[in-house]
C-alpha cells in the first residue's frame, strides 16, 4: 500500500483492486513511464537488470533515488528502473511474466500474488541466499518475511514500510462520556451501549468499501483462534474456514452489528473520500479500526485534532477466552521484491547485491521516517525520536517490532479469485444478508481457488 503517514494517503481501493483482481482500467500508455522489457529483466547496458515499480509520490522518488544511489556506486552493472501507474501495474506484470519477459526485480505485496508466482515457476528461491546472508535478513523485522514465505522456503526481499491496524478513539468523546478505551472484547460490547446513549455512534465504518469490513474479521479470528486459524486458509487446507474459532468470531461480529455497534447507514460510506476518519475526528463517532495509513490524513483534514493530543491508539484488545496473542497485529507487513526466474545469472547477481547494499539503506530509511513511515528496520528507535511525529512512529514501530505474528491483510494473502469473493461475502455478512453458516460454506468453496 502506498501511504504517507504525514500527508495525504493513496487510496487503498485503488491499491486493492490489484490484489483482488479485477481489470485494469488504465492502458499501458497511462503508466509513468513504460520503456519496452528487453526480456528476463534486461537493461540498456552490460549487465544491467531491471526493475519495475508504482509511480506515486513520496514513495516513487524514494525507489528511484535509491536505484540512482546504487547505479553510481555500480557503474558497471546497472539497474534500470521502470515506473507504472497503479492501475495498471498488475496486467503489466501479469503479462510479462507469462511472456517470460519479466523484469529482473519485481516490486509487490508478497501474499496470494507471490505465491501465484511461485507456482507457475516464475520468481526465483532466495531461501540460501538468505541463509548465506543472514546479517541482510537479521536488520528486518521478522514478521516481514511472513508474506515473502510460501512452503516454508522465501521468495521476496521484504522492503520498504510496515502498516498495521489498529484501534483509534477520541480521547475527547472517551472524557465526556467518562469512558475509558477498552481492553477486552466484552468492554467494546459494553462501551456500544455507553456511546449510543450519549447519541454518538460507538464505531465509524466505511463499510461501502468491504475491505474495511474485513479488519474487524481478522482481529477476531486471531484473538479468537490465533493465526493459525487463516493460515489453515492461506495454506489450501480443505474447510479450513470452518474451525469452530471462526464460527466464534463470525457470531460475534454479527452481534456487535446487530447491537448498532456501527454508525448508522455504514455499508453507504466510502473509504475513498476519508468520511470514516471525518466522523471519527469530528466526534460523531467514538472509535474506528483502521490502518495506520491514516493518521497523516486525520492530521492534515481534521484541524487540530491530531495537533492537540485528541486521537488516541492502541492495539485491538483480547477476547476473552481467545487462543491468539493480544500483541500479535494484522494489515501489511512490508513490500516485497522478487527475482524473475528468467533473468540472466548476472541479472539476478546484480538484483542480490541491490537487495544487500541499497534496500533500506540509510538514506532510504531516513527518507521513509521523513514522509512519516516506519520501514521495516530494526533498531530505528533514534531516528524516529528525531522524527516529525515520534510518539506515534514509535507507537506503529513498537507494535509492528513486537508483534510475534504480523498477519498480512486477507485479500493480499489469498489469491486474486478468492479475495474478490472474500470481500463480496463480507459485504452480505455485514448487511446481515448472511449469517455465519453461509459465509464459511462459501469461502470454503473458493479454497484453493
Amino acid at each position: 500500500m502506498e501511504t504517507n503517514v504525514a500527508g495525504n494517503s493513496y487510496s487503498r481501493r485503488n491499491f486493492l483492486t490489484l490484489v483482488a483482481g479485477t481489470s485494469a482500467a488504465a492502458t499501458l500508455a497511462a503508466c509513468g513511464s513504460s520503456g519496452p522489457s528487453t526480456g528476463g529483466g534486461g537493461g540498456d547496458s552490460k549487465g544491467a537488470a531491471s526493475y519495475w515499480y508504482l509511480t506515486g509520490q513520496p514513495n516513487e522518488g524514494i525507489r528511484t533515488a535509491t536505484v540512482e544511489r546504487f547505479n553510481k556506486a555500480n557503474p558497471d552493472t546497472k539497474i534500470a528502473p521502470n515506473a507504472f501507474a497503479n492501475d495498471a501495474y498488475k496486467q503489466k506484470i501479469k503479462t510479462a511474466l507469462g511472456a517470460g519477459q519479466a523484469p529482473t526485480l519485481i516490486w509487490g505485496w508478497g501474499g496470494g500474488g507471490l505465491k501465484s508466482w511461485v507456482e507457475a515457476g516464475q520468481v526465483e528461491d532466495l531461501t540460501s541466499w538468505f541463509t548465506e546472508n543472514a546479517a541482510v535478513k537479521d536488520r528486518l523485522f521478522p514478521t516481514s518475511f511472513g508474506a515473502a514465505t510460501i512452503n516454508n522456503k522465501i521468495y521476496a526481499m521484504p522492503a520498504e514500510t510496515v502498516a498495521p491496524i489498529v484501534l483509534f478513539y477520541n480521547k475527547e468523546v472517551f472524557e465526556k462520556a467518562g469512558a475509558q478505551p477498552p481492553q477486552s472484547w466484552a468492554d467494546i460490547m459494553n462501551l456500544v451501549e455507553v456511546f449510543k446513549a450519549k447519541k454518538v455512534a460507538p464505531f465509524s465504518l466505511a463499510g461501502q468499501s468491504r475491505w474495511t469490513n474485513m479488519m474487524w474479521l481478522e482481529f477476531l479470528f486471531d484473538r479468537i483462534g490465533g493465526s493459525e486459524v487463516f493460515q489453515a486458509v492461506f495454506e489450501g487446507e480443505k474447510d479450513a474456514w470452518s474451525n469452530p474459532s471462526a464460527k466464534l468470531a463470525l457470531t460475534k461480529m454479527q452481534e456487535l452489528i446487530k447491537a448498532d455497534g456501527f454508525i448508522k447507514g455504514f455499508s453507504s460510506i466510502a473509504a475513498d473520500a476519508n468520511a470514516d476518519q471525518a466522523l471519527l475526528y469530528t466526534g460523531k463517532a467514538a472509535m474506528m479500526l483502521h490502518g495506520t495509513w491514516t493518521y497523516g490524513s486525520m492530521a492534515s483534514d481534521g484541524g487540530d485534532f491530531v495537533k492537540s493530543g485528541k486521537l488516541g491508539y492502541m492495539n485491538f484488545p483480547a477476547v476473552e477466552g481467545g487462543k491468539g496473542d493480544p500483541s500479535d497485529t494484522v494489515g501489511n507487513p512490508g513490500q516485497y521484491l522478487a527475482i524473475s526466474s528468467k533473468a540472466t545469472a548476472e541479472q539476478k547477481d546484480v538484483a542480490k547485491k541491490f537487495f544487500q547494499s541499497a534496500v533500506l539503506d540509510d538514506t532510504e530509511i531516513k527518507s521513509f521516517l521523513d514522509t512519516g513511515s516506519v520501514p521495516i528496520v530494526k533498531g530505528t528507535e533514534t531516528q524516529i525520536a528525531a522524527s516529525k511525529d515520534p510518539e506515534f512512529l514509535k507507537f506503529v514501530y513498537d507494535t509492528s517490532v513486537n508483534a510475534k505474528v504480523f498477519a498480512q491483510s486477507w485479500d493480499q494473502a489469498l489469491s486474486p479469485t478468492a479475495a474478490e469473493t472474500l470481500l463480496d461475502t463480507i459485504a452480505k455478512f455485514f448487511q446481515l444478508n448472511i449469517g455465519p453458516d453461509q459465509f464459511i460454506t462459501t469461502m470454503n468453496g473458493v479454497i484453493g481457488k
